[in-house]
C-alpha cells in the first residue's frame, strides 16, 4: 500500500456541484481519508478556504488570492502588490463604475493582496487602470481579478510544495479555469473537469467527462494509489 499523491485542488467550478453554487459534500469525506497532502488552491480570499479545511478536516494547505496567499500550515507567506491593488479599485470607483458586490462587499472584505470585481461591470477600464499600476485583470470566469503579474497559483504550489517537503512531480491537480494553467504546469498530472475553460482545458493532460465535483471525485478514484 502506498500513499496517495499530493492533490491541488480548485475550489469553484471543481468541488462544487452540478449547478456550480456550494461545495458538493461528496468530496469531503474522500479528501478526508486521503493519505497524501491535500492543497486547496483558489481565487477566492484567504478565510474560505481555510474554513473549507477546517470543515472536512484536513491539514490547513492553502494558496489563495491567486497565489497572493500561502498558508503552509505554520506560515503565511504574501506577494504582489495589495496597494497598487487597492489603488486600481479606488480609481475604478472614482471613474464612475462599481466592484458590483454591494455595500457590504464580502467578496473583497478579507482580501489581502488583490482585489475582485464582479464580472458583470466593464472589464476595458479596469485594464487600462490596472496596466497604470504595472497590474493585470485575471479572469477566472467567476471574477476579474486584479493580481499581480509575478503572482500565480503554480509559485504558491511550489513555495508550499518546498515547505511542506513533496514532490510535485508526483502531484496531481484538478481545476476549470485559467487560473489553474500554471498550477497544470508545475505538477505532474493535471486534469480539466468538463466544464473547464479553454485555457484550461488546453493546458492539462486530460479532460474529463465529469464536469464541477463529478469530474474530481472521477480523478481521486482514478489516481488513487491502492
Amino acid at each position: 500500500m502506498h500513499p496517495d499523491p499530493p492533490l491541488i485542488l480548485d475550489i469553484d467550478g471543481t468541488l462544487t456541484r452540478s449547478s456550480g453554487w456550494g461545495i458538493d459534500p461528496r468530496i469531503v469525506e474522500p479528501l478526508f481519508s486521503w493519505d497524501g497532502p491535500v492543497v486547496i488552491a483558489t481565487g477566492k480570499a484567504f478565510p474560505y478556504p481555510i474554513a473549507l479545511c477546517t470543515f472536512i478536516g484536513i491539514p490547513e494547505r492553502v494558496i489563495a488570492e491567486n497565489g497572493g496567499v500561502v498558508y503552509t500550515g505554520d506560515r503565511v507567506h504574501h506577494a504582489g502588490d495589495p496597494e497598487g491593488a487597492r489603488a486600481v479599485a479606488e480609481a475604478y470607483r472614482e471613474a464612475g463604475f462599481s466592484l458590483g458586490w454591494g455595500e457590504d462587499d464580502t467578496v473583497n472584505r478579507w482580501r489581502e493582496t488583490e482585489i475582485a470585481v464582479n464580472r458583470e461591470q466593464p472589464l476595458t477600464p479596469l485594464q487600462d487602470l490596472a496596466a497604470e499600476h504595472g497590474l493585470e485583470v485575471l479572469d477566472t470566469g467567476y471574477a476579474y481579478h486584479v493580481v499581480s503579474p509575478d503572482t500565480s497559483k503554480g509559485t504558491g504550489v511550489e513555495r508550499l510544495a518546498q515547505s511542506v517537503g513533496f514532490d510535485l512531480s508526483n502531484a496531481v491537480a484538478v481545476g476549470d479555469s485559467e487560473n489553474d494553467v500554471s498550477t497544470f504546469e508545475a505538477v505532474g498530472r493535471s486534469f480539466a473537469v468538463a466544464n473547464a475553460d479553454d485555457a484550461a482545458t488546453a493546458a492539462a493532460d486530460v479532460i474529463l467527462e465529469g464536469e464541477h465535483a463529478e469530474g474530481t471525485l472521477a480523478v481521486l478514484e482514478r489516481v488513487r494509489e491502492r
